[in-house]
């Protein structure tokens, strides 16, 4: 079966041109493909099975021309403790993309769409970002440098992106952890304001699981950990993929 499923993404791939409209396509057409490709994803093997299938995403975790000295410092010294069980965790476009046949799936599912924090084709000018995970610690670290479209009080981040970065580190931490999740609570106390241009690290750890729920806490601090400029707990509740697209 598993043969067959892969042909049948593969050809998808294959034929179906990224500028296609999906209106083209009846709903009963979508909805087959979408369930298929659904039923037939496997979270520990996305990554690989995304790149036999599609093209390669575009992963926008990783260094370009306007990351800081501070920023790539800190990135090579998180990829120097890969030995430790630290792992860089890829960051694409949409989260679609991380399932088999995401690519596809992209093209059929809303394929205007992209991640808010993933949306500005200018690099430096929003949400630079990477994420380090660590399984066994059950920690993740985001490394974060906030564009000048980021503003709020003069020369500072707006609170809102603030938050912004927080629900989605914690939720790519529990995600990694625990699976497809959702937010269900996210509460922020600001501590000292973030300056634009500058590099800070979202540290996340998950506290503990109760069925469904996940409890992550957060802290924001300057690169080299002596202020303090958020903290923050969430609540994540899981999901299937079949959910989050309708199905």
């Amino acid at each position: 079966m598993w043969r067959n499923t892969v042909g049948f993404a593969v050809s998808l791939c294959r034929y179906l041109p990224p500028q296609m409209n999906p209106q083209n396509l009846t709903v009963s057409m979508k909805k087959m493909i979408l369930e298929w490709a659904v039923k037939f994803s496997r979270p520990a093997r996305t990554i690989a099975w995304t790149r036999a299938l599609c093209s390669a995403p575009k992963d926008y975790g990783v260094p370009n021309h306007s990351w800081s000295a501070e920023m790539m410092s800190l990135y090579e010294r998180y990829s120097a403790k890969g030995a430790e069980s630290w792992e860089r965790l890829p960051s694409y476009e949409r989260y679609q993309t991380y399932s088999a046949g995401g690519q596809c799936l992209s093209r059929l599912h809303k394929p205007t769409a992209r991640l808010f924090t993933r949306n500005l084709d200018k690099e430096g000018a929003g949400f630079e970002y990477t994420v380090f995970a660590n399984k066994a610690e059950r920690r993740a670290v985001c490394l974060f440098q906030a564009g000048p479209l980021l503003e709020g009080p003069p020369g500072h981040v707006h609170g809102g992106a603030i938050a912004t970065i927080i629900d989605s580190a914690t939720g790519i931490c529990a995600t990694y952890l625990t699976g497809c999740v959702m937010t269900a609570n996210l509460n922020v106390n600001y501590r000292n304001p973030i300056p634009l241009g500058s590099v800070v690290l979202v540290e996340c750890e998950l506290d503990r699981t109760e069925g469904r729920k996940a409890f992550v806490s957060c802290r924001i601090t300057s690169a080299d950990g002596s202020k303090l400029h958020a903290e923050a707990t969430a609540l994540f509740v899981s999901v299937s993929v079949g959910t989050l697209i309708g199905l």
